[in-house]
């Protein structure tokens, strides 16, 4: 099996990262949004990249935490071409064990459809009783 490299970043370059938002059917082209990017990895408690062996950025995923009692895990994707190899597990690996060093341990997520099997396989099982929500103004 190929190797990855896994690495926690404070940037990376934003049209690599439009290119992994865009794997994971979450983009819409706008200039602010790609602006914010930058931004958005700075101020993630932890950003992940995964790498293939030639340095191309293959995979990612974020946290947003205060770094104490919650995090909650964030935009984890993976280039098409890459799907099925372990890139999403270990990254979700690294994530996790980089929160548990740190003492974080109450760790949540919205899971996709179609990828609750995926993430129960990483130790992860459903809220009972609880409903993910978003706000959607007055």
């Amino acid at each position: 099996m190929q190797e990855f490299v896994f690495e926690f970043v404070e940037s990376a370059p934003t049209d690599t990262i439009v290119e992994l938002y865009q794997a994971g059917r979450w983009w819409r082209e706008d200039p602010a949004w790609r602006a914010a990017i930058p931004q958005m990895i700075r101020g993630s408690f932890c950003f992940l990249l995964a790498r293939e062996p030639g340095g191309r950025i293959v995979g990612m995923g974020r946290v947003i935490s205060d770094g104490v009692s919650d995090a909650y895990i964030q935009d984890v994707t993976v280039l098409d071409g890459f799907r099925n190899r372990g890139v999403g597990k270990r990254i979700i690996a690294e994530i996790v064990g980089c929160l548990r060093r740190r003492g974080v341990d109450w760790i949540g997520l919205i899971a996709e459809p179609g990828s609750l099997a995926f993430y129960r396989g990483l130790g992860f099982g459903a809220m009972r009783r609880c409903v993910p929500m978003r706000w959607r103004g007055r």
